[in-house]
């Protein structure tokens, strides 16, 4: 028996999941999470062979998720399925330690592909993103864009700050305090060499951060 977790908050993507996968796979059950702490604890409750992890969740996004779950399973695989495109946390979750990641506007037919490889102990990364981590291999630390520099949390919150969002809404969605936020805010402005706000905002556009 195959045993999957979905991590999603939205219990209609959930379901769809859970349809294709009873429909695709041999001898397979499914387990649910709608937020990281839920997902974190059914992974030290129980054992499964896969872990299907959406990263925008509220409370602790699944980034922060993924590390925990590396802790406590460094053997589980994870399949990362966002709304997100590969440009924007591709690279990221895969060098987080992510099995795999997928647009959730991928075909059935592919999501079913990507997990058989992932359960057989494979990583699956679609042909685009593929090409652009061949060519980051010939990439120096001076090539990288600079918002690879960042903490996973560092980059959670810049993509935060440039959707437009308040320090105090960023504290109340990470469930962190005002000041705390704010001094990710600082750290970010000087990893990245800029001043303000605006500044951040300029370039997450420009590089596709957001949308």
């Amino acid at each position: 028996m195959i045993r999957v977790l979905i991590a999603d908050d939205h219990a209609i993507l959930r379901r769809g999941l859970k349809e294709i996968l009873v429909q695709e796979l041999d001898q397979v059950t499914c387990g649910e999470a709608e937020d990281a702490q839920q997902a974190l604890t059914e992974v030290q409750r129980r054992s499964w062979d896969l872990v299907i992890l959406d990263i925008s969740m509220p409370g602790r996004s699944g980034l922060d998720l993924l590390g925990d779950l590396r802790q406590t399973q460094p053997k589980l695989p994870i399949l990362v399925l966002s709304m997100h495109g590969e440009d924007q946390f591709g690279k990221r979750v895969l060098k987080a330690g992510a099995a795999g990641y997928m647009n959730k506007e991928s075909a059935p037919e592919e999501l079913v592909k990507a997990i058989q490889k992932v359960l057989a102990g494979g990583r699956y990364v679609s042909t685009a993103l593929a090409e652009k981590l061949a060519v980051a291999l010939h990439q120096d630390d001076d090539g990288r864009p600079i918002h690879e520099t960042l903490s996973s949390r560092e980059f959670e919150i810049l993509r935060m700050i440039a959707s437009g969002k308040t320090v105090s809404q960023i504290a109340g969605e990470l469930h962190l305090g005002p000041t705390t936020v704010s001094t990710y805010r600082t750290r970010i402005l000087g990893k990245m060499h800029m001043s303000t706000t605006a500044d951040l905002i300029r370039y997450a556009l420009q590089t596709h951060l957001v949308d």
